[in-house]
């Protein structure tokens, strides 16, 4: 079936929806939109659906919604005798409606359904999956992702978001249900009544706050109420649950961005939701200014990943998610210390695209790192090893660059509502030493080095940018340049292939030991690297520069060529 029909077929089957309809009739005989919303199905993958809200196989809606959900309802049913399913939702357009409409399609399959009834953060859900005692989670949500994005993320009974071969079995099943015919439904309000559908409990929400508690690691930090924070959930899911945590920890001088403090969808004052742009934290900053904050503190809308920018010399200055994740786990380090609580072969887990810098600072401490994919799932996924193994005390913490954490094994997923209670107890207990957090970055890249990132994000839209990006990485797969900005390269990490290649023997290749993504690691001379991938979420490809010298100005000179050479580069 072409574009065209498939138009032709939504128009006459999507009738249940009166948004989805007069989208479809907006565009009749508009080649341009019609291909853009029918050239192919929403890709399904480890990190579920990812989309624009609207019309089409190529959008979120209730009906791609619909056909996933019904997926993964005969995947459950054919491995499990009495599958359960939790599930949340974040601000997004359509979130809650979404979350019904998997609800009640799983409901009519007769698998069970716990749900949360208001907006909940993401780490909420993996903690639910493993608390509830269920087979598979859903969270909807798209994340950090512009307003008109949104998502259905899966995760397996582990808590971990569906490792590839679950991904896989999952989405043979999508592919053999018919999107209007196949999907099984049951009225909300009914299976409410029947007992298949159920909220989840008050108590079941205060576990989940107990047991992020528990990751404190200096209860009696003196001066916690003296700490003045301001807070921001960027109108999404994290008011709650970061706010009544942090005031069980005695975290009580939180201001709240009135202006982002309610969820809105449309994310009027931050149009890109992400704490990792400045802009996001605009009127965040505004709020330290009027009442001389401390910290700001920004949660993305579905409260997995954290933003901050701190007081220093009277001026605001935001951290890299790199720099947190390194001030995090040298505190953590150093308060297991202190507090005599490091276990015997410490862990730390990070991708193969955040900071280097880790690497000095766990050998002063004696932590073994791991090393991983991009995606938290994977740092989730060593965990749930360790754990089979009987190791799960030596995980103290792991993070990726893209202002992901975590410090506990209750969750299998980056929890900012956990990052935004560690980074408060981290900072009270360095102004009591009279230090802020960018003092003690300073002193940190004295002693191990100026380490600097650098990420350059490459637009693709649609049939035509996808393309392009599939040509991209074959094009550099195949033919590897020999120098990238007057540097050679000396070895190249095939992650698709599996293979690393030393450039001056093309003949020395060894194993890499990592599921296959479609990445491409350049190692450059003078301990640079790149690392070039699709985004798994949206329409860019990523390009990270990790460069590490004596000086912060070398570094950030160096950083800055790199970045203005990939501006030609594609």
């Amino acid at each position: 079936m072409d574009k065209n029909e498939k138009y032709l077929l939504w128009r006459s089957q999507a009738i249940s929806d009166a948004d989805l309809v007069d989208e479809l009739n907006s565009i009749y005989e508009n080649e341009n939109e019609i291909t853009e919303r029918f050239y192919k199905d929403l890709n399904f993958g480890t990190g579920g659906l990812r989309g624009i809200v609207g019309a089409g196989s190529n959008r979120i809606n209730v009906y791609t919604i619909g056909k996933t959900t019904q997926g993964l309802a005969n995947f459950l049913n054919k491995n499990y005798k009495t599958p359960k399913v939790a599930i949340a939702y974040d601000s997004r357009i359509k979130s809650d409606v979404f979350s019904k409409e998997a609800a009640r399609i799983l409901a009519a399959n007769n698998i069970s359904v716990a749900m949360y009834s208001e907006l909940t953060p993401t780490p909420a859900l993996s903690f639910a999956v493993r608390h509830l005692n269920c087979n598979a989670g859903i969270v909807i949500t798209a994340s950090h992702n512009p307003a008109e994005y949104n998502g259905y993320k899966v995760y397996g009974e582990d808590g971990c978001q569906i490792a590839n071969d679950v991904a896989d079995a999952v989405l043979e099943e999508i592919n053999n249900t018919d999107i209007f015919n196949d999907v099984r439904r049951i009225d909300f309000s009914d299976a409410l009544n029947s007992g298949l559908i159920k909220y989840i409990g008050e108590d079941d929400i205060r576990a989940f706050w107990d047991t992020v508690s528990s990751q404190t690691l200096n209860k009696n930090i003196s001066n916690k109420e003296k700490l003045k924070i301001v807070y921001t959930p960027l109108n999404g899911a994290g008011l709650r649950c970061v706010t009544n945590v942090l005031k069980m920890n005695g975290f009580s001088n939180v201001t709240v961005v009135e202006s982002q403090e309610k969820p809105d969808g449309h994310f009027l004052t931050c149009p890109y939701p992400n704490p990792e742009v400045k802009e996001a934290l605009c009127e965040g900053l505004k709020v330290c200014k009027s009442c001389n904050a401390d910290i700001l503190l920004a949660t993305d809308p579905d409260c997995d990943r954290i933003g901050i920018a701190v007081k220093h010399d009277g001026e605001y200055k935001l951290l890299s998610g790199n720099e947190v994740g390194v001030l995090l786990f040298d505190y953590i380090c150093k308060a297991r210390r202190i507090n005599n609580t490091m276990p015997q072969n410490p862990v730390c887990i990070k991708t193969i695209v955040t900071t280097d810098m880790l690497y000095p600072i766990a050998q002063k401490y004696g932590v073994r790192v791991i090393e991983v994919l991009t995606g938290f799932k994977f740092i989730g996924e060593q965990i749930g090893l360790l754990e089979k193994c009987g190791n799960i005390e030596q995980y103290i913490f792991g993070f990726e660059e893209s202002y992901g954490y975590l410090s506990g094994t209750y969750v299998r997923d980056k929890d900012a509502v956990n990052a935004a209670l560690l980074i408060c107890e981290m900072t009270a207990f360095y102004l009591n030493q009279k230090l802020t957090l960018i003092d003690v970055i300073d002193n940190l890249y004295r002693e191990f080095g100026y380490y600097k990132n650098a990420l350059k994000n490459f637009t693709f839209v649609g049939k035509s940018g996808f393309e392009k990006m599939e040509a991209i990485m074959a094009g550099l797969r195949k033919n590897p340049p020999p120098q990238i900005n007057d540097r050679n390269i000396v070895a190249v990490y095939d992650y698709l292939n599996g293979i690393k290649i030393l450039m001056h023997n093309s003949n020395n290749k060894e194993k890499i030991d990592l599921p296959p993504s479609n990445v491409l690691k350049f190692i450059l001379a003078d301990n640079i690297s790149i690392v070039v991938r699709p985004s798994g979420t949206e329409p860019k490809l990523k390009v990270y520069v990790s460069i590490v010298s004596d000086s912060c100005d070398n570094s950030k000179k160096l950083a800055d060529s790199f970045c203005d050479y990939f501006e030609d580069w594609f």
